[in-house]
């Protein structure tokens, strides 16, 4: 039996209407999901206020609210408790529901603009197959040990994530590696979570339709590092000139990784190919699959945990030699008539840079190399014609596509993407509306050796058109079309 006053330790109370020595059954943060006897905490989200529906949650058989601001009518019976802030309320309550699993664990949080997923999946690579039991909270899915859950946010809920880290500490798992966005951040997901460590990829463009600015997003981010208590580590890079600000304020123990500058991981690419690279890491040479100078960072990143986390140097290189790409992160295949299509998720302005200028380090200069790419709906815009920019500067080709329009006109988002292509790169660049047969100018464009890109969407294996998720996966639907083109 769980009580209301147990699961609102360290919570900050305004205002208690009733008792809150009840019983409870569950907590919901969606009216839709409350039932008897279940808690209702209102949030205010960016699309609608919980707030809205605290009578209906009654209705439902609510027995708690929680509440920035009392309604104005107080059902008998109910108990409501006002606090200050519902986000970080909630996130309180979900770890007391749940026993404060991450305590019992060790927890460490990823976070930047890019490599996140690739770092987290590859921690939970590295952990497990070096015998540990081993979680992971991701973009592409949640692992307890070897059972697998599908995701939707790079961040889940206060709720989700202290049900499957109370599952990973029933399952008997010692680590769990977890990608921190700036939304889940500035939404307090991740508030009461016990960290062991901290990790600071990168910063660029990106999500700017949700913060006010860059700075914000900056500030965000730190703040992350700002919460970690004294016993964590944090482990930034500081080739970004944002990885020193995200140690300003930590009470963590600090370090540092980069390939440029001297840092306490320090990493030299000696040689790449498509088939992978040869790194002097920490001056021992390391042949690992994983491509380009961005994988170099995040391999790096995983070395400087692992380390911290307490294994062996030679444990470490010998498993970071074995670690396969993640899904959607440079994922390639070689057709028949040799022609490399990759994959990747590549989103932002400095991924695409980052994943082209890798392809052009590899290339031999003979190859096309040709891009297919567009951006989303319903997020930042200012970065469309950017990405245009970079594709039509770093390639030989350029088609320009739909990623998830959402509610927005995809003609209107590539419309606004070619407005950054200069006037000279402008002929290499076409435009196809629907991805599937963009796709497929691209594979009948494709010669011998050519390198086909597709960015954007990565893992994922849908579309999102007009709020409508329909079956869509880039690495599945090039396969085959470049199958059919060798009949």
């Amino acid at each position: 039996m769980i009580l209301l006053k147990d699961i609102l330790y360290k919570v900050t109370l305004e205002k208690v209407v009733g008792s809150t020595s009840v019983a409870i059954n569950n907590l919901e943060f969606d009216s839709r999901n409350v039932s008897l006897n279940d808690v209702f905490i209102a949030i205010k989200g960016t699309v609608s206020d919980g707030h809205q529906f605290i009578k209906k949650a009654a209705d439902q058989g609510a027995l708690a609210i929680i509440c920035e601001e009392l309604p104005a009518d107080i059902v008998n019976g109910i108990t409501y408790v006002q606090v200050v802030d519902s986000h970080k309320a909630l996130a309180i309550m979900a770890a007391n529901f749940y026993g404060n699993p991450s305590e019992e664990l060790k927890l460490v949080g990823i976070t930047g603009t890019n490599g996140k997923t690739t770092i987290s999946s590859l921690l939970y690579q590295l952990f497990k197959k070096a015998g540990m039991k081993t979680g992971l909270l991701s973009t592409v899915k949640i692992m307890v040990g070897d059972r697998e859950y599908k995701t939707s946010h790079t961040t889940p809920d206060s709720l989700t994530i202290n049900k499957y880290l109370r599952e990973m500490v029933d399952a008997g798992v010692a680590f769990c590696f977890m990608e921190v966005s700036s939304h889940g951040i500035h939404q307090k997901r991740t508030e009461a979570l016990q960290f062991v460590g901290g990790i600071f990829t990168n910063l660029s463009h990106d999500h700017l339709d949700y913060h006010k600015d860059f700075a914000e997003y900056r500030d965000v981010k730190k703040s992350f590092f700002d919460e970690l208590p004294k016993s964590a580590f944090a482990l930034v890079n500081i080739d970004d000139k944002n990885g020193l600000v995200m140690l300003q304020n930590t009470k963590a123990t600090k370090y540092t990784y980069a390939l440029k500058t001297y840092a306490d991981y320090k990493a030299q690419v000696l040689e790449s190919q498509f088939t992978g690279q040869l790194l002097k890491m920490n001056n021992q040479d390391v042949w690992v699959k994983l491509i380009g100078g961005f994988n170099a960072y995040n391999l790096l990143a995983i070395y400087g945990a692992a380390q911290l986390l307490g294994l062996e140097d030679l444990e470490i290189l010998q498993i970071m030699s074995t670690l396969d790409s993640v899904d959607g992160r440079f994922q390639y295949l070689i057709s028949e008539k040799k022609i490399t299509a990759i994959v990747d998720y590549a989103h932002t302005p400095d991924a695409l840079k980052n994943v082209l200028e890798t392809i052009n380090s590899i290339r031999t200069g003979n190859e096309e190399v040709i891009t297919v790419v567009g951006c989303g709906g319903d997020r930042d815009a200012k970065k469309r014609p950017v990405m245009g920019n970079i594709a039509a500067s770093l390639s030989t080709k350029v088609v320009f596509t739909s990623d998830n329009p959402r509610t927005e006109n995809p003609d209107t988002i590539i419309e606004q993407i070619e407005t950054g292509v200069s006037a000279e790169n402008y002929k290499k660049t076409i435009s196809i509306t629907n991805r599937k047969e963009a796709i497929k100018a691209a594979c009948q464009m494709a010669q011998e050796n050519d390198i086909i890109l597709i960015a954007g969407k990565g893992h994922e294996t849908y579309q999102d058109i007009n709020g409508e998720r329909i079956d869509f996966d880039d690495f599945k639907i090039v396969n085959q079309l470049l199958t059919a083109l060798n009949k």
